[in-house]
């Protein structure tokens, strides 16, 4: 199976069910019942060479919140728990993506130590059927999950749609970076000795 795992988390608010693959070929099935949030999930998973089958039932009689906020949580899980140990893994990944108008920095440490730094102004309230608020709660819920240093900006950009986008294709390619083997590194890359 290699770095890859399955995650199922039901609550009162969602029922997710996630398949994961740290070192796939960018395949996707996804059904969040957000249309706007499953094709930047597709982006993600396009751009960092990842497989993710995701199917989520969530209120989104209430809104989209909880919907996106738990597939974070559980991105975050799978995430670390595809990557195990650690052993010599990159541990960090950047990138600067630029998409039109709109230039994006994200940057990780895949350090066991969460922290999550957001600098990104948004325009409007939505984009499609999807809020821009929802961004930030999803990567602070990633972050957290996968206990990763993550720190996301905007360094230029107009269009709403444009820098959400940017954001979810600079997470991929950074997190494709940081999780990457080395044959370099043995153990992992820590003085610590741990991660």
């Amino acid at each position: 199976m290699g770095r890859s795992c399955e995650i199922e988390r039901v609550t009162g608010e969602t029922n997710i069910n996630m398949r994961f693959n740290l070192d796939g070929q960018g395949e996707a099935v996804i059904n969040t019942g957000i249309g706007f949030f499953d094709h930047m999930l597709n982006s993600f998973t396009r751009h960092g060479f990842f497989d993710l089958n995701l199917s989520v039932d969530g209120d989104l009689e209430v809104d989209t919140h909880h919907t996106v906020e738990d597939t974070g949580i559980v991105l975050g899980n799978a995430i670390k728990k595809a990557l195990g140990d650690k052993k010599s893994i990159k541990r960090y990944g950047s990138m600067i993506l630029p998409m039109d108008e709109t230039l994006i920095l994200c940057a990780i440490d895949l350090s066991g130590r969460p922290y999550f730094s957001f600098d990104v102004p948004f325009t409007a309230e939505r984009v499609g059927d999807f809020e821009t608020e929802m961004v930030k709660e999803f990567f602070y819920a990633v972050s957290y999950a996968s206990e990763m240093n993550l720190h996301i900006r905007k360094l230029a950009g107009e269009n709403n749609h444009h820098i959400i986008e940017g954001i979810f294709k600079a997470f991929a390619k950074a997190l494709d970076e940081a999780t990457m083997i080395d044959d370099r590194i043995r153990g992992v890359l820590s003085t610590k000795g741990t991660l």
